[in-house]
């Protein structure tokens, strides 16, 4: 397995519903951390956005939104992860995505629909966890809401590495999205990465950012600070993550369980 693990934090904007604008100011971001880092992580619903219009803003598989994530993963040679507005068999999903610089995609609709937006409404939820396995190292992919349901997250027999959750985690509840990251890390004796947008969005919501990495004892390993657009990079180091798991062994106690 490989020693290390590079991930970049991409903190930035959104512009609201205009998925041409973001898929270019996007990739610029992406360009300049080409050589430094093996996985890029962007925020929720990064080209359009956590809007409900779904009709007028959804990709199929087909395009654009994907083939250009493959082509920015082609060409700087990292990973690409995040979430879009995706239709697929005339229904609608939040899509998380994983993309390989070889082109492999990995996908996870989104499960926890937040209900106080409407999103419930508009989108369908999803009933699968994703487990990516890239270079070695087991990456779960999550979204937003997901956070708040430490259940659907639940690392059994250590089946990830490192739990990703990207986001439009508005700033009213900036301390719920601190203390729940940091937990997660600590229950599921994993790194844990939240990747948040800054800025407004069309309907007026604040978004901070506070993206952050945390250890898997829950130490904060990256920040990326409140209201910037900036990328930060991180190591995860296997030595630390494979220490605790053998010194501290709580995985082996864990409850057994199913989900509906």
């Amino acid at each position: 397995m490989a020693d290390n693990l590079r991930i970049s934090m991409v903190q930035s904007h959104i512009i609201w519903e205009d998925r041409d604008e973001n898929l270019g100011y996007y990739g610029e971001l992406l360009r300049r951390v080409s050589g430094k880092t093996d996985i890029a992580i962007l925020p929720e619903t990064f080209t359009t956005g956590f809007s409900m219009e779904v009709e007028k803003l959804a990709d199929t598989m087909d395009g654009p939104t994907i083939p250009t994530i493959k082509g920015w993963a082609k060409k700087y040679k990292l990973a690409v992860a995040g979430s879009f507005i995706a239709k697929e068999d005339g229904k609608y999903f939040n899509r998380a995505f994983f993309v390989t610089p070889e082109g492999e995609t990995y996908l996870y609709d989104k499960r926890h629909l937040f209900r106080m937006a409407g999103e419930d409404q508009h989108f369908t939820a999803g009933d699968k966890r994703t487990i990516v396995r890239y270079k070695d190292w087991n990456i779960c992919l999550q979204v937003c809401y997901d956070l708040r349901f430490p259940v659907w997250s639940r690392n059994v027999n250590n089946e990830y590495d490192l739990l990703i959750y990207v986001a439009n985690w508005p700033e009213a509840r900036k301390k719920v999205w601190k203390t729940l990251l940091q937990a997660r890390a600590m229950e599921n004796m994993a790194y844990v990465c939240g990747v948040n947008r800054v800025g407004i969005d069309g309907k007026g919501f604040v978004y901070r950012g506070d993206s952050m990495i945390f250890s898997p004892k829950g130490k904060k390993l990256a920040d990326a600070g409140k209201r910037e657009e900036v990328t930060r990079t991180c190591t995860l180091t296997r030595a630390d993550l494979e220490e605790l798991r053998a010194k501290f062994p709580a995985w082996k106690d864990a409850d057994q369980f199913g989900i509906k």
